[in-house]
């Protein structure tokens, strides 16, 4: 279970996170969404453990991020805004660079390398160096170290930005493959995604969650099929 629990984090007088708590369970795919400055990426940053929360806590398969951070992040893959990797590394590279952290071994090492490579069709790249890809392929280079160890929690923070159509169904296919028996949290500013890919959502605004609901209800509040305008409803 990843469990969230009063999850605050202040900066001087200014509030980021208020209060957040909410528990998700094997199986789920939250959506993780919210307006420009809601909280969304700095909640994840925390359950990450990138940022410590000024009070509350994060479980990650039982383990508190802040008390056990090691063993919770073992369960963990986390893709950051922005997929942040080495530049100067090649994919190859790269991705046995995570190997080693990650700790992978033997034919197991092989057979994971193989296997998300494949998955996201990283093949013709493989000897490039990171800062010479175009944004779709750094953010695939960035999917595939977050699910290189096969976690049972994966926090990815807007997965399908800067791809193609076809790039992002390909992505959406591979959530929704990697589903049944995972916790996974996107964040994400696309309604259809939403529907594509999760079975639950969360709206943050001003940093505290005024929405917790299924992707149909959530698109019901939206005819236009604009998160912006479920925003402003929730938000008003």
């Amino acid at each position: 279970m990843l469990e969230i629990t009063n999850l605050t984090k202040r900066y001087g007088s200014f509030t980021a996170v208020d209060n957040v708590s909410f528990r998700v369970q094997p199986g789920e795919v939250l959506g993780f969404l919210g307006p420009n400055g809601a909280g969304k990426s700095t909640t994840m940053r925390m359950i990450a453990g990138f940022l410590s929360p000024t009070a509350g806590s994060a479980r990650i398969c039982g383990h508190d991020i802040e008390d056990e951070p090691l063993q919770a992040k073992r369960c963990m893959g986390y893709l950051p805004e922005g997929a942040p990797s080495y530049g100067e590394m090649t994919v190859r590279g790269f991705l046995d660079f995570i190997a080693d952290i990650r700790q992978l071994t033997g034919t197991h090492r092989s057979e994971r390398l193989q296997k998300v490579i494949g998955q996201l069709q990283l093949q013709a790249v493989l000897e490039q160096s990171v800062e010479t890809l175009s944004k779709g392929f750094r953010r695939r280079v960035g999917v595939a170290q977050a699910i290189l160890h096969d976690p049972q929690v994966l926090i990815m923070d807007e997965p399908t930005d800067g791809l193609d159509p076809n790039q992002k169904h390909e992505v959406r296919t591979l959530i929704n493959a990697m589903a049944p028996g995972k916790i996974i949290v996107i964040s994400t500013h696309i309604l259809e995604e939403v529907d594509a890919v999760c079975t639950r959502a969360i709206i943050l605004a001003r940093g505290r969650i005024v929405v917790d609901e299924t992707p149909q209800e959530l698109a019901a509040r939206a005819p236009s099929g604009r998160l912006d305008d479920v925003f402003r409803t929730v938000t008003a």
